[in-house]
């Protein structure tokens, strides 16, 4: 079971408001509005995608990492390994 699993719904909600606001974007193109307009909607896009991100992050620390942990083993530095890669792309995205 997925980290997740409990919170589907609300991150389905998330990514279709997402979704919306990159929907109005293509749309603020479409209409030639003004450049600092549309920039300020990516970056509402760019901050509620690593809200998001950071979200399932969390989730997948308390659930997947944790399990791993408890279990010991290589299965354990493999999932910290993850979630530490994760962070880095995270940080440089």
């Amino acid at each position: 079971m997925a980290g997740y699993t409990g919170t589907k719904k609300d991150h389905l909600r998330r990514l279709r408001r997402i979704e919306g606001q990159v929907r109005g974007l293509q749309r603020m193109v479409d209409e030639d509005k003004y450049c600092i307009d549309i920039l300020t909607q990516v970056s509402a896009a760019n901050r509620a995608l690593q809200a998001f991100a950071l979200q399932l992050l969390d989730e997948h620390m308390a659930h997947c990492v944790a399990e791993a942990v408890a279990k010991g083993g290589t299965e354990a530095d493999v999932k910290i390994k993850e979630a530490s890669e994760a962070v880095a792309r995270l940080v440089r995205s």
